[in-house]
């Protein structure tokens, strides 16, 4: 093995798929890309990272809400497209040829050609860390769509696209103790 720069060690790890969170200050609707995202339990809690050099972030911490949309492979030109810009001068929506679709549970809206979306209310901001924490409390799939692979960002500018799933749950199961 050879040595690595320590400050490219997080490439290795990388988290996720790459996910669009879209946010509405009662004003303007917008999209930032995000590809630092974990699930945080099955509640469902999940946490992004962001913080106030994005533009929507803004929006986020006023509203408490946002929708973590999840796009598939054959939408990556559009998530850099949108990584690459700001909503500050910029109706991301409208340039990136996304169809916003209004929520049941709160005010930002799901993006239509993602394969799934997730309303979520922000539970905590860590500070410290930028990280944001979110409840999930609605989720949307889109079984018509053919495309189901998402995109893993590298984190140097290089994506990795979902392959093929392995079914190792009889497996799992047979190794649960009783009553689990």
């Amino acid at each position: 093995m050879r040595k690595m720069q320590i400050s490219k060690a997080f490439t290795l790890i990388e988290s996720g798929p790459v996910v669009l969170v879209t946010t509405n200050d009662g004003k303007k609707k917008n999209i930032m890309t995000i590809s630092w995202n974990m699930v945080v339990d099955f509640t469902p809690m999940f946490a992004i990272t962001t913080g106030p050099w994005n533009y929507s972030f803004a929006a986020l911490r006023k509203t408490k809400e946002c929708v973590i949309a999840i796009p598939t492979v054959d939408l990556l030109n559009k998530v850099v497209g949108v990584g690459t810009c700001s909503g500050a001068d910029t109706d991301k929506f409208e340039k990136f040829g996304l169809t916003p679709v209004k929520g049941k549970h709160v005010q930002a809206p799901l993006i239509k050609e993602c394969l799934a979306n997730i309303e979520c209310k922000v539970l905590d901001i860590v500070k410290k860390h930028n990280i944001v924490v979110l409840e999930g409390v609605a989720a949307y799939f889109d079984n018509s769509r053919k495309e189901k692979r998402t995109v893993h960002a590298v984190g140097d500018g290089t994506f990795v696209v979902d392959g093929r799933k392995l079914n190792r749950r009889e497996m799992m199961l047979s190794k649960l103790p009783a009553g689990v």
